[in-house]
């Protein structure tokens, strides 16, 4: 196993061969691979599936998070990239939530050969509203969050993962982001939220030339509808929306019945031209 690798927890599950098309799972803040619980067994009969961490999250060694790298999304795009070339991937479909939805679509516009197609799960290119745009944070939201992490980082988990995922903390889908939230540093949780709610990627959506596969829950406290509307509209190449009749910013944790068949049909089917 190589150096990169080791530091993301690479797994490679399912179907061996070169022939088989590779499908890369990417999680978002606050998550690991683990995300993708439900999803995994659907897939491996069927594809070559590469899961890998995100620096940053609780699975993966906190000495390696680079506070200056991750200070933009490009960090993680350097990494997304550096999997590939460690792996030898020549092409793959690529299924991205949240961070690493827009990690996926950056990455793309310097490397659209190693991308077939990209499914983007609850993404969104800016969360703070500007002049004409709703991204669902004020200022002053994000101030909040960012004080609430700094001041006592476990009592803001236990508030932010039902506010997120959508439910009361008995659910399941709570409890485990709960955990995955939870096993984070704090200083590193910080970081990355500053990284993920201030970021602006609006300008680099129209260099995508890559079908985007743009799936989202009707109600999402971090994403509103009219985000994926927005990206539709401003993505340079060929794109759909589906909003299925979930809740939350983690369907594939809280809703895996409505989410799963849906994931499974945008990664076996093409857009249509």
């Amino acid at each position: 196993m190589g150096i990169v690798e080791e530091a993301h927890n690479v797994r490679i599950v399912g179907v061996e061969g070169n022939n088989n098309q590779i499908v890369l799972l990417a999680h978002g803040f606050g998550t690991d691979q683990s995300v993708w619980k439900h999803l995994v067994p659907h897939l491996i009969e069927e594809y070559r599936v590469i899961l890998y961490d995100n620096m940053g999250a609780g699975t993966t060694n906190p000495d390696y998070y680079d506070f200056e790298r991750y200070s933009t999304l490009q960090g993680f795009v350097y990494d997304l990239l550096a999997i590939l070339e460690e792996l030898q991937v020549q092409s793959c479909i690529f299924v991205g939530h949240s961070l690493s939805a827009m990690v996926g679509v950056i990455a793309s516009i310097s490397h659209p050969h190693l991308f077939s197609k990209l499914i983007l799960l609850s993404a969104s290119p800016r969360f703070l509203n500007d002049t004409d745009y709703y991204g669902g944070f004020h200022q002053e939201d994000l101030t909040q969050l960012f004080d609430g992490i700094r001041s006592n980082y476990k009592a803001w988990c236990s508030g932010f993962a039902p506010l997120v995922v959508g439910g009361d903390m008995d659910s399941v889908a709570v409890q485990e982001f709960s955990r995955t939230l939870f096993n984070m540093r704090p200083d590193i949780a910080l970081s990355l939220a500053q990284t993920i709610f201030q970021f602006d990627m609006r300008e680099f959506l129209s260099l995508v030339t890559v079908p985007c596969h743009i799936i989202q829950s009707t109600k999402d406290l971090a994403v509103p509808v009219v985000v994926a509307e927005y990206m539709q509209q401003n993505l340079g190449g060929k794109s759909i929306v589906e909003v299925m009749p979930t809740e939350g910013h983690l369907p594939q944790l809280s809703s895996p019945d409505i989410v799963i068949p849906v994931l499974l049909n945008h990664i076996r089917h093409n857009i249509s031209s």
